[in-house]
């Protein structure tokens, strides 16, 4: 009996995922937990495993296609059996349109081999490299466009140029006059694209052939983590009023129980490995629990206020930046907190995370910390729909006071808070970024 391969429901935020790469192909032999594809959503990659044993009748879906979950992308079955029934409506439309779209290829290819062979002659050109073939039409056309055409490999009859390839090479740019014919005598070539009027190829464009694109610089096309991780960039600045207030914190407090905690732990008195950024999150969910305001949602017409603190947190990883989610932050001891934060960053660089645990609309507030790159301060990019974000910078000796008159160099850790200031303004702002310095520089707890 056949059975159809579908993508799986990933969570409640997941509509669709891209199947990246496909291990077998149609008519191999399948068991159960055979790794049938992988795909990935905007922030993780999974492998689907085969629930049933059979043939691999059909592919619906390939490589790079971006399907809705819970779609048909396959079946499996015994040799013989229809696979119809289970194709969607959709994808019977693409497979219409497609032998449609190849017909109309077929018919344009065999208009443009009639045009390359018309009347069976063959225009022999002269050029400085020798003799090339391109069909009377083709040679009319690039002299009425202006196309230098003796550096076009031809995809006619015995790589004859035809009218195609000049149109091809059009579109990316026309030489000048002047520039076509100090092509002719110097024997240069024409770059990919012009610098004059209208795209046109001027002598300043023409190279003599040693240095390709390629050499210049390499063009790789977006991952789609990338594409989805610009894009959520670019429609958060432009769909929100964000701005970002700085400020500084004595670090010598947590500095010194990032001390004793590397003591316990060669100790063997406490497992987990606190770090800095542990302390400045758990000072965080405290700040935002006394300031609800900035642990919200703003949604246009109106403000999301939690009453638990959901904390977000950058991941860099191979695929790009990715922000998981501690639910319930405030419930957790430091040392709790700590395992949770290492728990969900390793998944994340493993690409085997809970895509509800990355949603932008599953977290309340988000820390960014880049001070073990040493930057000194930055301006973090806001997760819509959330009303702030703050950036964690790098530790700074600064002088200071230290009392009875006595001046010495302090510590200082930066703290960039970017908030909506639709959902907040400056002195709210300002408060709750000065109750996170006051929790981090008064930092206490039980280990």
């Amino acid at each position: 009996m056949a059975n159809p391969i579908k993508i799986p429901k990933l969570g409640q935020s997941v509509e669709s995922c891209i199947i990246t790469q496909w291990f077998k192909k149609v008519g191999d032999n399948v068991k159960v937990g055979d790794i049938l594809f992988s795909y990935e959503t905007d922030k993780a990659a999974f492998d689907e495993e085969a629930k049933d044993e059979g043939v691999l009748l059909e592919i619906f879906y390939n490589d790079g296609d971006e399907v809705p979950v819970l779609t048909n992308v396959g079946v499996l079955g015994q040799v013989g059996e229809s696979v119809d029934e289970f194709r969607d409506a959709d994808q019977l439309k693409t497979e219409s349109a497609n032998e449609k779209e190849a017909e109309v290829q077929d018919n344009s290819e065999q208009r443009e081999n009639v045009d390359a062979v018309e009347d069976n002659t063959i225009s022999d050109t002269q050029v400085s490299g020798g003799k090339l073939k391109i069909s009377p039409r083709a040679k009319a056309l690039a002299d009425k466009l202006g196309v230098y055409y003796a550096n076009i490999k031809g995809t006619g009859p015995e790589n004859r140029i035809i009218v195609r390839d000049i149109e091809e090479v059009a579109k990316s740019g026309r030489l000048t006059p002047h520039s076509a014919q100090v092509a002719e005598e110097s024997g240069k070539i024409p770059g990919k694209t012009g610098t004059g009027l209208g795209g046109r190829i001027l002598e300043s464009d023409l190279t003599d052939g040693n240095v390709s694109a390629s050499d210049e610089f390499e063009i790789s096309k977006l991952s789609n983590v990338r594409k989805l991780i610009a894009k959520g960039m670019y429609n958060s600045l432009q769909n929100s009023a964000q701005l970002t207030h700085h400020m500084s914190a004595d670090a010598r407090n947590i500095l010194g129980l990032r001390k004793t905690v590397k003591k316990l732990k060669i100790a063997g008195e406490i497992s987990a490995d606190i770090t800095l950024n542990d302390m400045v999150c758990f000072a965080v969910i405290k700040a935002l629990q006394k300031n609800p305001d900035a642990n919200a949602h703003f949604l246009g017409d109106s403000i999301k206020k939690f009453k638990s603190v959901h904390l977000a947190f950058a991941v860099d990883t191979e695929r790009g930046l990715m922000v998981p989610v501690v639910r319930n932050a405030e419930r957790y001891t430091l040392e709790g907190l700590s395992a949770r934060l290492k728990e969900l960053a390793d998944m994340a660089k493993k690409g085997s995370i809970d895509p509800d645990l990355i949603n932008s609309e599953a977290a309340s507030f988000t820390v960014s910390n880049l001070g073990a790159y040493g930057v000194e301060m930055f301006t973090p990019v806001i997760n819509l729909p959330q009303a702030g974000i703050l950036g964690v910078n790098t530790i700074i000796n600064r002088p200071a006071d230290l009392g009875n008159g006595t001046f010495g160099f302090v510590p200082f850790i930066g703290l960039s808070l970017t908030y909506d200031h639709r959902a907040l303004d400056g002195g709210p702002a300002t408060l709750f970024l000065r109750d996170i310095k006051i929790e981090i520089e008064n930092f206490q707890t039980k280990l």
